[in-house]
């Protein structure tokens, strides 16, 4: 490993708000395993707390938290490599979120795009949602974070999170890793059904672990213009070529961009292709998943282990940060 790829402590988290889809796949799933292969100390947690703001239903909550542990692993994330656990599960986040949550101005919050676009969504205004970036900033820091993988468009998240840090550092002391947003070159931004992008909260997604069946209907779901069959079709406008591009080689992609471009070309073959694509790559993933469900007590072991590793870093941070604003360790 070279000094430019050097170790780093690497979080990040998804809420279990959902069915994994897609868009979680190819915009962060992919890059998840790529940075455990590259040897960095991974930390991918379940934000069963932020979950909270949208969804309200416990034995839902519990079971897509137990299923989302379970898709991880399907899809490749090495529990013997990386750290997967349970956000409820490190006590000291929250603890670590009210402390931060003294030295955060309310200006910071108010200016947060994600809370606009929840309220725009409908979600109720509750403290819970305008104070989700504080708690999201103690889910980076408590571990020492120094990269947190995300898209372009979350940003802004890791930005508050270094806004955070900086305030506690300088009244109290440089005691926080002040982390770095990694926004890889290649990472996908995947289009859903109704060409916005791929989200639970537009229920607009094509699942990876739904029934076969579902899949299908899924995928034929996309939305697409009324270009009649002979007319030739421009793929860099087209919902469809960007799913299915997703699957293809450099080989693959030329052949289908002169397929769209020369005419001839029915949206239904499209669709059937991205089908056959989806299940050549995701069959061997969905058979190790169907194990799983067989395995409920290893799924509780590896978030057991995963949550062990993280709080040997978490409660010692808790403690430095308690004994530099005068709160007692006993």
């Amino acid at each position: 490993m070279t000094d430019a790829t050097k170790k780093k402590i690497i979080v990040s988290g998804i809420q279990p708000s959902g069915n994994l889809h897609l868009g979680n796949y190819f915009g962060a799933v992919q890059q998840f395993i790529q940075l455990i292969r590259e040897g960095h100390d991974c930390y991918y947690f379940l934000a069963n707390y932020h979950a909270l703001t949208s969804l309200h239903e416990p034995g839902r909550l519990l079971e897509l938290t137990h299923s989302t542990a379970a898709d991880y692993i399907a899809l490749g994330l090495d529990p013997e490599l990386a750290a997967i656990y349970v956000q409820s599960d490190l006590p000291e986040v929250c603890e670590l979120q009210w402390l931060l949550t003294t030295v955060t101005p309310m200006g910071l919050l108010e200016r947060c795009h994600a809370y606009k676009d929840k309220i725009a969504q409908g979600l109720s205004s509750d403290h819970g949602l305008f104070a989700y970036p504080v708690l999201q900033a103690a889910d980076i820091l408590i571990v020492r974070a120094d990269c947190v993988p995300v898209g372009q468009d979350q940003r802004q998240h890791i930005e508050v999170t270094r806004d955070i840090a900086g305030y506690f550092n300088r009244l109290y002391g440089e005691l926080l890793t002040v982390p770095e947003a990694y926004i890889p070159e290649s990472v996908a931004v995947v289009p859903g059904c109704d060409g916005r992008k791929m989200s639970k909260s537009y229920h607009n997604t094509i699942e990876l672990f739904a029934p076969e069946e579902e899949v299908r209907q899924q995928i034929f779901s996309i939305v697409t213009d009324s270009a009649s069959l002979k007319e030739p079709k421009d793929p860099d406008k087209s919902m469809l070529y960007a799913v299915l591009k997703l699957f293809c080689t450099e080989e693959e992609k030329a052949y289908w961009r002169d397929r769209f471009t020369s005419g001839g070309l029915g949206y239904r073959e499209v669709k059937q292709a991205i089908f056959d694509l989806y299940m050549r790559l995701f069959e061997p993933m969905r058979a190790r998943r169907r194990e799983l469900d067989s395995q409920p007590e290893y799924i509780d072991e590896v978030l057991r282990r995963g949550a062990e590793k993280a709080r040997k870093i978490a409660r010692p941070l808790v403690a430095e940060v308690r004994a530099a604003m005068g709160i007692p360790n006993r």
